[in-house]
Formats: structure tokens, C-alpha cells, sequence
């Protein structure tokens, strides 16, 4: 991190899911690209920017998650059940430590540049915002929740596609899933989380609105490139990273 900032950063990490949609047993972080898990590559660059604590959020067969990407300062919080990305952080704070500011992204986002990950913490510590979250403008979003603003352009909400209006989900910034948040802030935002939602869960996207709502800032920082922050869900999608990898040089 930027030494000026001197800023205690931790990440969380998002890695319970079992990932269906890969038809295997084996979890879906544990999937390889480069002969190395998912989980491997973002946990590497979170290291690569400076963020020497992370605590990975572990469910479905999650002996085997910690026996194969165990690494110095990595803890685990075991999530379960499963209640939704809210609960998952939820399940991680009592690990992480108090007075700085915490990153959360999920587990299967291999693709994601160090550098980018590095300008949405700087940024976050620098701009004195409660949180920020890294989007991306494309001219579907899909299933991805969508980046709400006002009329100047500050961040409002954000809304899952399962829960938007037409007129939301015609908005093309979307969310990524990856935050900065100010660590007290965030657990502020955490106790007001409700399952009042079409998934019967607790969103991590809901402690925006709540932080703006509370006079917060939130801000929004853009990635231009789609492919570093996409998810993996299907062997499909495991084999396109694998290649955008590969022309990469990494």
C-alpha cells in the first residue's frame, strides 16, 4: 500500500459456496487455472498489495479449502449455514482487526489485477469515504446488481438483479463484488442487515444504502476492463479465464 497512507487494511474473503454449476464435489475455489486453485491467484494478489491478514470465509467441505491454501497470516471463519454474503462477513469480523479498513471480495474472481485492487484501498483510505465499491459500466449487467446514483453522481444503493425494477436493471454499472470498507463503519452496517429480500438472505450490498442513508459517503471506483473482475461459475468459464491468463503472460 501507498507507505503516506500507513493504513491496516485486512481482507475477507468469500469461499463457502460449492459452486453447483461446476457439476463437481470439489469446491468451487478449489478449481484450478495455471495449475493453481482460484483461491490461490486471489489470494495472491491480495498479498501483492500489501495485506498481510486475511480471513478466508470456508463452508462446504472446508477442511479441504484450509488444508490446500493454508498460508502464513490467513485465518478461517467457517460459515454455517450459509445465509448470504452479509452473513459471511458477518461470520468474519470477530477475526479481523479493529481501527483500520477491510477489503471483501469473493474467492473465485482470479482475474482481478492487483493494480486495480490496490487504487479501490488507496482510494477508499484517501478519499475518507466510509466504503468504496470497484464497478465496471457494460451495456448488459446481467445478473449483477447495479450501481444506484443520485442526480451528482454519488452512490445511493446497491440492488440485486433478483430484486430491481426494469428502470434498474437498465443501468449498466454493476456491481463487482469487491469493497473497501472502514472497518468500524462496516460493522455498523453489518448489525443492520435483514433477510427482507426476494433470496430470503443477508446481502452484503445492503450496508451501502445503510451507510448513506447514516450521511456516509460511498464511492465508486471503475474498473474498464470486464474480464478482471468476472466470477467463475461453470467449466466454461473456468476455461476463458484460464486462456485470458495465459495471454497475459502470467
Amino acid at each position: 500500500m501507498n507507505d503516506s497512507q500507513n493504513a491496516r487494511i485486512d481482507a475477507v474473503v468469500l469461499a463457502a459456496g460449492k459452486g453447483t454449476r461446476m457439476k463437481s464435489d470439489l469446491p468451487k475455489v478449489l478449481h484450478a487455472i495455471a495449475g493453481r486453485p482460484l483461491l490461490d491467484h486471489v489470494l495472491d494478489t491480495v498479498a501483492a498489495v500489501g495485506i498481510d491478514h486475511t480471513v478466508v470465509v470456508v463452508g462446504h467441505e472446508a477442511d479441504l479449502v484450509r488444508a490446500t491454501c493454508g498460508r502464513p497470516g490467513l485465518d478461517f471463519a467457517l460459515q454455517q449455514p450459509q445465509l448470504g454474503t452479509g452473513h459471511a462477513v458477518q461470520v468474519a469480523m470477530p477475526q479481523v482487526r479493529a481501527g483500520g479498513w477491510t477489503v471483501v471480495l469473493a474467492g473465485d474472481v482470479p482475474l482481478l489485477r492487483r493494480e486495480t485492487l490496490r487504487r479501490l484501498c488507496e482510494g477508499t483510505v484517501a478519499s475518507g469515504a466510509a466504503a468504496a465499491v470497484l464497478t465496471c459500466v457494460v451495456p448488459d449487467a446481467g445478473a449483477y446488481g447495479r450501481i444506484v446514483k443520485d442526480g451528482t453522481g454519488r452512490v445511493q444503493r446497491i440492488v440485486e438483479a433478483k430484486d430491481a425494477s426494469p428502470e434498474e436493471l437498465a443501468i449498466g454499472e454493476y456491481n463487482t463484488g469487491v469493497f473497501c470498507f472502514r472497518t468500524d463503519r462496516l460493522v455498523e452496517a453489518l448489525g443492520s442487515l435483514t433477510t427482507n429480500n426476494k433470496q430470503g438472505e443477508y446481502y452484503l450490498t445492503d450496508t451501502v444504502a445503510f451507510l448513506v442513508g447514516n450521511g456516509e459517503e460511498v464511492a465508486a471506483v471503475a474498473t474498464e476492463d470486464p474480464d478482471e473482475v468476472v466470477g467463475i461459475n461453470t467449466v466454461d468459464e473456468l476455461a476463458a479465464a484460464a486462456d485470458i491468463l495465459a495471454r497475459r503472460g502470467n
